[in-house]
């Protein structure tokens, strides 16, 4: 295990409670107290410090393109390569079998734990040092929003346009399920009434196959951005 103090210093936090810290690097698998509750606590103050940073930065935006924006912004996808940029799998406490099964790369947990993270910190020194690591790790990426860019998943994308063109919604079918329960990947069809043939996508959970079918379909129709 390496040293709390690269982590402290990759986090640009040092904390006043360790212990704090040692919570939220562990998962429910190792059988000691874990994250959940912290991960509970630091998706709440996530969202919170986005929207409020959207909200300000973008003064002229609908309800509707603030709630994408922040959507896009704290997705779990987001959160692991944040956790990955400051290498947070090397510190994760797992237990064995979580261990042998790659754990400590896998985007879920990681995503959970840089929520836990926040959690902590904010336990720890309260809002406002929450909210500096948070708009700190996320600087890049909210500078670089473009608010004309469409944000609208491709599900919802594919739906829309379908009923623009009175068509019946597409229809998803799962063709496949492999994996073990906590490590399952999920290959799904979809069908629509625009093309003779399904598309086809894959992810670890039926949703995120859905969307990756969805955007095969627009690919397909030659409407994927």
């Amino acid at each position: 295990m390496s040293d709390y103090a690269v982590l402290s210093k990759r986090l640009s936090y040092q904390f006043k409670d360790p212990e704090l810290l040692a919570t939220a690097l562990t998962h429910r698998s190792a059988n000691k107290q874990h994250y959940e509750r912290m991960e509970f606590l630091g998706d709440a103050i996530l969202n919170l410090i986005v929207t409020d940073d959207l909200y300000h930065r973008f003064p002229a935006a609908t309800e509707g393109k603030l709630s994408r924006l922040r959507a896009s912004m704290v997705k779990g996808e987001t959160l692991a390569q944040l956790a990955k940029n400051i290498e947070l799998g090397e510190f994760l406490h797992l237990g064995s079998g979580e261990l042998k099964s790659g754990g400590f790369r896998r985007d879920s947990i990681l995503a959970d734990v840089f929520e836990s993270i926040i959690g902590a910190i904010y336990l720890d020194s309260g809002y406002g040092p929450a909210k500096q690591f948070v708009l700190t790790m996320f600087k890049e990426r909210l500078e670089d929003i473009d608010i004309n860019v469409d944000l609208k998943d491709p599900k919802t994308r594919l739906q829309e346009l379908l009923q623009s063109k009175g068509c019946d919604l597409p229809v998803y079918e799962i063709l496949s399920t492999t994996g073990q329960a906590h490590n399952q990947m999920f290959k799904v069809s979809c069908h629509v009434a625009l093309s003779d043939n399904p598309a086809e996508g894959s992810g670890n959970s039926r949703r995120k196959a859905e969307q990756e079918a969805a955007k095969q379909m627009l690919d397909q129709l030659g409407l994927q951005q």
